[in-house]
């Protein structure tokens, strides 16, 4: 059993910021890869940022900019530091854990971050 326990998300004007942040605890795999997808009205899910337990990341390319990705394998915890955020930032923001011999994905429960303008 794998628990993703999402945290951080809030009301922002444009241009502000926020840090999301994932807890994982359970029978976890030391080789992961941790991440974080958003799903926005009338959008599908789709992958914001996410990094190996290695350290290696990938970011959608009009995030690349504003958003960092950063993890705490001894913790299990994957951070998301959101800057510049914009109203189309707007999304439930979900947790995702990918591990084990067949790949398997566990989601958080997920956290909403409103940008107004």
């Amino acid at each position: 059993q794998v628990q993703l326990v999402e945290s951080g998300g809030g009301l922002v004007q444009a241009g502000g910021s926020l840090r999301l942040s994932c807890a994982a605890s359970g029978s976890i795999f030391s080789i992961n890869v941790m991440g974080w997808y958003r799903q926005a009205p009338g959008k599908q899910r789709e992958l914001v940022a996410r990094m190996a337990s290695g350290g290696s990341a990938v970011y959608k390319i009009s995030v690349k900019d504003r958003f960092t990705i950063s993890r705490d394998n001894a913790k299990n915890t994957v951070y998301l530091q959101m800057n510049s955020l914009k109203p189309e930032d707007t999304a439930v923001y979900y947790c995702n854990l990918n591990s084990g011999p067949s790949g398997m994905d566990y989601w958080g429960k997920g956290t909403l971050v409103t940008v107004s303008s």
